[in-house]
């Protein structure tokens, strides 16, 4: 049956708990765990994953969870029907062939994530859905016990940001944003030489992404078999089904909802969440943020403008640009980086070693592997959830001064603009009925 909500009635966390109760029941005892052949990690001591979004994103995730013989994969969930069952067979043919008895049929499949992050039996979800849908599934993974690893953009804007990290530190949750640029050496290695001082004083950053969504006004085309699409919208408006927004699994390319406003902050988040992200980890301000956003006015103000406290100023584009993505200049030199390339000027910044007395930033040994071994040691990992928000919210602010086309003051340590309740209320988005932060 189609999963539909229907917004005549408020589905409380209570009311889906009592309803999931004969579901939890039936997997208390565990999921089908497959045999120790799997690997060294004996049954009880691997970590069960749940995955809600299974598109392009998640298809990655699934070859690396499946390969992870720390973890097992026992429940996937999206909207639509064909992709759910492509992943299940997926998922169990993968898990059958490590089976001794040549058979596996333990992964099981939903249409609605409450009823996945119901289960008593799962340990942590991996979250890759558009980023309208981030902020709700993460706060109710987080209420039920879980583990959390969310795709970035980390939310859709910044007042979602603030409620997931007051979920994931009042509940207790390991909480990894997939910005795994930071796992990367490259990035690392160009962070602390600007840490440590190699380029002097540091005064200008370069961030070279792409730029706000713009509004959806596509036409109405009819909704693909096996695709709920009330639920695909979830919170955002309503509006008629565009295979430019959705397109069904046949599609091999990305899906364009990253353009439109409804559902994502555009490539300023989408790309914005890698590299300010590693802006910020060079920069030092995992926890904070700039106090001025000064938009382009085609006078005086070429780029998006972002004023540090310290002094730094930032500019979205600008620069060497080229193949660098995030380029920080000093007093002494530059460093620019991007994905396989790092480049200083002069080049002998870069041929002199990090000393052991230097500062050394977090290294992971890759990002989903780091988040499974905090799982087990309960530690923060490289991309902590507030360092996702604080990293996403330069992102939003930067539209937000697009938007306004005006300059807007920021207190990172309070996380509020300055005066200004225009801005303010573009911090948040309404949500459509019956979704709310706390529908679970």
């Amino acid at each position: 049956m189609k999963h539909k909500v229907t917004p005549s009635r408020t589905f409380s966390r209570r009311d889906f708990m009592k309803s999931a109760a004969v579901l939890v029941a039936g997997a208390a005892v565990g999921p089908n765990i497959i045999s120790s052949a799997y690997g060294a990690v004996t049954p009880s001591n691997r970590i069960t994953l749940g995955m809600i979004g299974m598109g392009k994103m998640m298809g990655g995730h699934l070859s690396l969870m499946l390969n992870n013989t720390s973890c097992q994969v026992v429940a996937l969930c999206d909207v639509e029907s064909k992709r759910l069952e492509r992943d299940k067979n997926r998922a169990n043919e993968h898990y059958a062939s490590l089976s001794e008895k040549g058979s596996y049929k333990g992964c099981d499949t939903y249409k609605d994530f409450r009823e996945l992050v119901a289960r008593g039996d799962i340990d942590a979800v991996m979250i890759a859905t558009p980023e309208h849908w981030h902020a709700i599934p993460c706060i109710a993974a987080a209420k039920s016990g879980k583990d959390i690893y969310c795709e970035k953009p980390f939310t859709h804007t910044i007042n979602e940001g603030k409620a997931v990290v007051d979920a994931v530190r009042r509940y207790g949750r390991v909480f990894q944003t997939g910005s795994q640029q930071r796992s990367e050496k490259g990035f690392r290695v160009a962070c602390e030489l600007v840490r440590n001082g190699r380029i002097g004083k540091v005064h200008t950053v370069h961030v070279n992404v792409g730029g706000p969504p713009v509004d959806c006004y596509l036409p109405p085309q009819p909704v693909p078999e096996g695709l709920d699409w009330d639920m695909w919208l979830g919170p955002a408006p309503w509006r008629p089904y565009n295979a430019d927004i959705a397109p069904d699994m046949t599609f091999d390319g990305w899906p364009n909802w990253r353009a439109y406003r409804d559902y994502s902050g555009g490539m300023m988040c989408d790309w914005g969440a890698h590299h300010f992200d590693i802006a910020q980890w060079g920069l030092g301000m995992d926890n904070s943020g700039p106090v001025e956003i000064i938009p382009p006015n085609d006078k005086d103000v070429k780029f998006l403008t972002y004023k540090y406290a310290n002094g730094v100023t930032m500019y979205h584009g600008g620069g060497a640009g080229g193949k660098a993505g995030v380029e920080f200049i000093g007093t002494e030199g530059r460093v620019m980086v991007n994905r396989s390339y790092l480049e200083t000027d002069p080049p002998s910044i870069l041929q002199e070693p990090i000393g052991p007395n230097d500062i050394h930033l977090y290294e992971s040994p890759s990002h989903h592997t780091d988040w499974i071994d905090c799982i087990r040691t309960r530690k923060r990992p490289i991309c902590d959830v507030e360092i996702g928000h604080h990293s996403i919210t330069v992102c939003h602010l930067g539209n937000i001064a697009y938007w306004l086309k005006r300059s807007l003051n920021w207190n990172p340590e309070q996380q509020q603009f300055v005066n200004d309740s225009q801005a303010t209320r573009l911090m948040d988005r309404a949500m459509r009925s019956p979704w709310t932060l706390e529908t679970v």
